[in-house]
């Protein structure tokens, strides 16, 4: 993982440039601020600013609710309340901007959460960086034969590598054409003083997926709980699951209140239907209730089944 040379400095340049202020500050995150949090291998999370703390949360839902809060004793109460109740607005009064690198694919995915403000690093405008993801052999795995967006066991032998020859081999293939195509090497040096070179947003039209981007990324702190809800979740895909991860000990540092009911609320917690919960007052009563008798289809009553086990 490596910050660009202009970036280090504009981290440090900002790191210099202490100011005074009056706004609402959370020490422990702001110990996040000018550091990148290595993910994968090329890639980092580094928060840039952030809006509020966990008072903004209780200051706005008391604002909103009034005489209906008097009955909360505590902040960590009312917070805890208004997560377990799913009331959304106070926590949307707080908000977040982070500097994220990851691979093309991950930022495909992580970009279907219409949730947030996002400008992206332009391959029209610069030459993206010769950097690529490249898994490490342990996240190597075939297609599950379960699950069609999910992985299997994990390939071994000659057959990883293979795989893992190919994926460098093809990377390394394209970023040479790609620089072939610009007429230019990456750091700066023309290849052929009498070709024009393609246009920078033509070239790019040939790399790989598993390329590094970079962007920034702004949401409040609604959505973004529910998008590390979903990507923090052990079914979702590993390589953006770290991200996930590394964003979360970010909230545990800004907003810890609200970052423990998260935790007990969502990360920890499993929603029962309505078939289920029948179902589990059935067996409290004594009654024998098996996939066939329960009412559910047989990937409910796999899922309730995981949840009690745990």
């Amino acid at each position: 993982m490596a910050l660009q040379a202009e970036q280090q400095a504009e981290i440090d340049q900002q790191r210099s440039n202490q100011q005074p202020t009056l706004r609402v500050c959370s020490p422990d995150l702001e110990d996040y601020l000018y550091k990148a949090i290595p993910v994968l291998d090329h890639g980092f999370v580094r928060v840039v600013d952030y809006m509020g703390d966990d008072s903004a949360i209780v200051q706005a839902a008391r604002v909103s609710y009034g005489q209906g809060t008097k009955a909360v004793s505590n902040d960590a109460g009312l917070i805890r309340y208004l997560m377990r109740h799913r009331h959304s607005t106070p926590f949307e009064m707080c908000e977040i901007k982070y500097h994220i690198k990851l691979p093309v694919f991950v930022a495909r995915q992580w970009i279907r959460h219409r949730t947030a403000n996002v400008n992206e690093y332009s391959a029209r405008y610069s030459v993206l960086d010769r950097e690529f993801y490249i898994p490490q052999p342990e996240h190597l795995a075939a297609q599950s034969a379960i699950n069609n967006q999910g992985r299997g066991a994990v390939l071994e032998g000659a057959e990883a590598e293979a795989v893992l020859r190919m994926l460098k081999d093809d990377a390394g293939r394209s970023y040479d054409h790609y620089e072939t195509l610009l007429n230019k090497r990456q750091d700066g040096e023309t290849i052929n003083e009498s070709n024009a070179g393609l246009a920078r947003e033509l070239a790019r039209m040939n790399l790989p997926v598993n390329i590094y981007t970079q962007w920034y990324w702004k949401v409040d702190l609604h959505n973004l709980l529910h998008f590390l809800s979903l990507r923090a979740d052990p079914h979702a895909q590993y390589e953006i699951r770290v991200y996930a991860d590394a964003m979360i000990e970010t909230v545990k540092a800004w907003v810890p209140i609200a970052h423990k009911a998260f935790e007990d609320y969502r990360l920890g917690a499993f929603t029962f239907s309505k078939q289920m919960l029948d179902a589990m007052k059935r067996m409290v009563a004594g009654e024998e209730v098996t996939e066939e008798n329960s009412g559910m289809t047989k990937r409910e009553w796999r899922e309730m089944m995981t949840a009690l086990d745990q």
